[in-house]
């Protein structure tokens, strides 16, 4: 078993900067790849980045490639730089056991998830 909290959300405008953290609980943790997804008001979950068990690979959705960096130690974070109003959501840390690439990318493979927390990102 495996308990997920996030931190870190917050009120930030457009150009700025958060870093969003993921502490986890359980035994397994450091076997598990880990990800984070976001889902805005009336749009359905997607996926912004995830990571391997072993921190050697990451994944990023195209629309924050190049401004979000995941990585971990005990804790996953998720650095946003350069934040849009459209990264706007609530951000959700996902762990799993994961075998292929492709499934790093879809939320139906992760078993375990927080609770979310909210950024927001004024213009």
């Amino acid at each position: 078993q495996v308990q997920l909290v996030e931190s870190g959300g917050g009120l930030v405008q457009a150009g700025g900067s958060l870093r969003l953290s993921c502490a986890a609980s359980g035994r397994a943790f450091s076997s598990y790849a880990m990800g984070w997804f976001r889902q805005a008001p009336g749009k359905e979950r997607e996926f912004v980045a995830a990571i391997s068990w072993s921190g050697g690979n990451t994944y990023y959705a195209d629309s924050v490639k190049g401004r979000f960096t995941i990585s971990r130690d005990n804790t996953v974070y998720l650095q946003m730089n350069n934040l849009k109003p459209e990264d706007t959501a609530v951000y959700y840390c996902a762990a799993s056991f994961l075998t292929r690439p492709d499934q790093y990318y879809s939320g139906s493979y992760y078993y375990y998830w927080g609770q979310g927390t909210q950024v927001t990102v004024s213009s």
